[in-house]
């Protein structure tokens, strides 16, 4: 197997591995802790379930650490197509949002500490406890949409580069064009028209859905021996 085969095979299983772990702390945990426009019920569904929340924490650190890794090993595949947008997809992919993602990680932190029940939070009444924590929680969500920019912003050079490179089908990096599109729309719809938030959401979810094949082809792709020529 020759090495760009090897590292589009590497590619593929780190892109895997952080579509499996990624979705956990930014969908699955929230869905089930979270009461829309109840902060007393979210926290006490945090008390019931602190261990859930703290895998949420651990798959978002996880699934960052595997961003880097990704974006590095995608770094090395496209170079050559074109430096440039190699060097824009790790900017964008890496350098940006994973800080970005790491610090708001303390938002779901302060929302643990908040509803631990620890002494030196004993002069908060149970109200306002479950307020701050609900604040800190609604904070991660609006941490997610602004890092979301970038997960949209960088699936540009990205496409751009699969469309170029030769050795992936153009139409991968197409659709990944519309995915990038599609987060960028759901963000700022989230920031500048938040009543519509919801239902432009829904539609942008299976836009970003582009993201998916190309996991699947670098993974067999990578995987298969092909002739030499």
């Amino acid at each position: 197997m020759n090495s760009t085969k090897k590292q589009a095979r590497s590619a593929g299983l780190l892109y895997f591995l952080l579509g499996i772990i990624a979705p956990v702390g930014l969908m699955v945990v929230p869905g089930k802790l979270i009461v829309r426009g109840d902060a007393t019920a979210t926290a006490d569904r945090i008390r019931a379930s602190e261990s859930l929340l703290r895998i949420g924490v651990a798959s978002e650190l996880v699934s960052q650490v595997i961003c880097v890794f990704l974006v590095l090993a995608l770094y090395r595949l496209l170079k050559p197509v074109n430096k440039f947008h190699a060097r824009q997809l790790v900017v964008l992919g890496a350098l940006v949002s994973v800080p970005i993602m790491f610090v708001n990680v303390l938002n779901e932190i302060a929302a643990l500490i908040l509803t631990s029940g620890v002494d030196f939070l004993s002069v908060f009444d149970k109200r306002q406890l479950d307020g701050l924590a609900f604040l800190f929680i609604r904070l991660h969500e609006e941490g997610i949409t602004v890092a979301s920019v970038f997960w949209g912003l960088w699936l540009f050079p990205f496409g751009m580069l699969v469309i170029r490179s030769g050795f992936i089908p153009r139409v991968f990096g197409i659709v990944m064009l519309i995915a990038g599109v599609a987060y960028l729309v759901s963000a700022f719809t989230s920031i500048l028209l938040p009543e519509h938030a919801h239902r432009v959401g829904q539609v942008a979810m299976l836009l970003e859905m582009g993201e998916v094949p190309i996991i699947f082809w670098l993974l067999i792709w990578g995987a298969k021996e092909q002739p030499s020529k």
